[in-house]
């Protein structure tokens, strides 16, 4: 329930990464990579080898300097190891950058592989191709989902407890409050793609409200026209039938448009319906609305919403029939779990609202959420909700119909107890058993991959040596930089043995990696390594798959000692003095 792991096979978390093995970033450019790739080959080269088994070993490592070089050097065939990785490069049809094929076929290739889902212009950059394919790829895994009929549903319970907090018990020894559902809805709907433009859609809902209750069944046919054009028809029946008539165009980049018209026969006769909704974005972070509705309820609403990376603002006016309003809200994303804390104020003929509550993931694809509002005269609400996958459930409870401290207090503090306990006691002993199983899953299936792995390690660093006693040569004349403890993997693993200067045993989950290190100091007594994972680069491996790594390095320069102790995924720039040993 809480967290889904990928119970399918497969080695990614083995998969080469180009940039890492050249210790250049992804947003190196190609004099950047150039240098590196010289660099490595002075290093490493298979003519400084007089052994023929060394040489032999320096050969492939080479090899794969020369693949790695030429993949990144090469802007096409970059732009799709960026998007797909290796698989892009060698497996079932993406090899789209061999060097005899001109644009023009590459151009052709994709748009086979991509089954008539774009056309490409000739004049599509790296960049620009590698956006059209990411969005491709979402395009199509949103039709695999359609195409398993995967359901969306929305279950809502309305609860009234204001018992809980207003109620006759003066006299009364013991009192016992009544909690009852007031009202309850179910809505469900299911997608069935025909064709790859043609999608039909049937969907209900059943309503009950103290004790009366109605339903309404629905089908509609969705029909793209084009890239920026969509019509759909819907039929529905219930309260009378009712046809709906919707289309969507998209007129610029920056401006689109919807609109809906609705034919609703009632005993007393047709009730026609409008909506049309207008917006375009004012800038990057900018998007302006309009909405006019025509029908029994009539209105003209204006919002404007700005959103960005950490927060959304919402500002709406509405001027209509029966209600007139403002609205303004505010949103702001915290990083962790996706955690997003909202407050809002709405005021207007109804009266006015406060309302201020949190969401945040319980998992990959579970979310739980609770708001309480705060108004005159609908009084203290109280607003739960859990979406888990593409279902959501929603418990509107009404804590009381006036403003009562005791009922604010209690349905601001009671959720934020509720979620701690069910964090500590429940989800997280859960994602912990579930993440060491994940592991242990990830060790036993690329078990014989990390053993090849280690001995490609050992065979680069036997290649090393050479290199290696030579640089500690040079920079031991130069009191420059020299690394004295070098150990990459498990963090406990490396305090247990940071202090030591013994080798590391085969089965530990850390890996002594203070010869490659070395061997990668520059001649100005400097050693830099970008932020990517470190199990890429030459002479290093991955010793305890599917968990998080810190590369420890103790190293001394001008005859001071130095410690650092830095996650995988992090840069790594020294001598430092913040690295300085008291």
């Amino acid at each position: 329930m809480f967290e889904d792991t990928d119970e399918s096979g497969g080695d990614n978390n083995v998969d080469e990464d180009f940039y890492a093995f050249l210790n250049v970033s992804k947003q190196a450019t190609n004099d950047e990579i150039t240098r590196a790739y010289k660099s490595m080959s002075k290093r490493l080269h298979p003519d400084k080898h007089m052994d023929p088994e060394l040489k032999k070993e320096a050969e492939i490592l080479f090899n794969k300097m020369k693949k790695a070089y030429d993949v990144l050097i090469d802007p096409h065939m970059r732009a799709i190891y960026d998007t797909i990785g290796t698989k892009g490069l060698e497996t079932e049809g993406w090899a789209l950058m061999e060097k005899k094929k001109s644009p023009q076929e590459i151009r052709e290739e994709y748009e086979r592989l991509t089954e008539g889902w774009a056309l490409m212009e000739k004049k599509k950059s790296p960049q620009e191709i590698r956006e059209e394919y990411e969005r491709l790829v979402r395009e199509k895994e949103e039709r695999l989902l359609q195409q398993r009929t995967n359901p969306k549903g929305t279950i809502s319970v309305q609860i009234n407890a204001t018992d809980l907090f207003d109620h006759y018990s003066d006299w009364e020894a013991v009192y016992y409050p009544s909690i009852e559902v007031s009202s309850m809805s179910i809505s469900q709907s299911i997608d069935a793609p025909l064709t790859l433009k043609d999608t039909m859609t049937l969907s209900g809902s059943l309503t009950s409200h103290n004790g009366t209750g109605q339903g309404t069944v629905a089908t509609s046919l969705r029909h793209v026209i084009s890239a920026k054009t969509w019509t759909e028809v819907e039929l529905a029946a219930g309260q009378g039938p009712v046809i709906t008539l919707k289309g969507f165009r998209n007129f610029t980049k920056k401006m689109h448009s919807n609109c809906h018209i609705l034919l609703h026969f009632s005993p007393i006769g047709i009730r026609p319906g409008l909506q049309c909704v207008l917006s375009r974005h004012l800038d990057k972070h900018l998007i302006g609305y309009i909405t006019l509705k025509a029908g029994i309820q009539s209105c003209i609403n204006t919002m404007v919403a700005w959103d960005s990376q950490r927060a959304r603002v919402i500002c709406s006016v509405q001027l209509g029939f029966p209600h007139c309003f403002l609205t303004t809200s505010y949103l702001h994303k915290l990083e962790e779990n996706d955690t997003k804390l909202k407050v809002a104020v709405k005021a207007g003929t109804f009266g006015a609202v406060v309302e201020y509550g949190c969401e945040t993931r319980l998992s990959k694809h579970s979310i739980i959420g609770a708001s309480i509002s705060i108004g005159v005269p609908s009084g203290v609400s109280l607003r739960l909700r859990l979406n888990r996958a593409n279902q959501s459930y929603i418990f509107p409870i009404l804590l009381s119909d006036e403003l009562l401290p005791n009922a604010i207090f209690y349905g601001t503090v009671a959720p934020l107890i509720s979620f701690y306990c069910l964090k500590t006691f429940i989800i997280n002993p859960y994602n912990r058993r579930q993440s060491e199983k994940e592991r242990e899953r990830m060790r036993t299936q690329n078990k014989t991959k990390i053993v090849e792995r280690r001995k490609e390690a050992e065979s680069v660093i036997a290649l090393m040596r050479e290199l290696y006693a030579r640089t500690v040569e040079r920079e031991t004349a130069k009191n420059g930089l020299l690394i004295t403890r070098a150990l990459y993997g498990n963090e406990s693993v490396i305090q247990r043995f940071k202090d030591g200067e013994e080798l590391l045993p085969l089965d530990e989950e850390a890996f002594d990696v203070m010869l490659p290190l070395q061997c990668l100091v520059n001649t100005d007594s400097t050693l830099t390594i970008t932020d990517a994972s470190k199990a890429q680069l030459p002479g290093f491996y991955d010793p305890c798959m599917g968990e998080d790594k810190k590369l420890f390095i103790r190293y001394k320069f001008n005859d001071n000692i130095h410690e650092i102790l830095v996650d995988d995924n992090q840069s790594v720039n020294i001598p430092s003095k913040a690295h300085l040993q008291s």
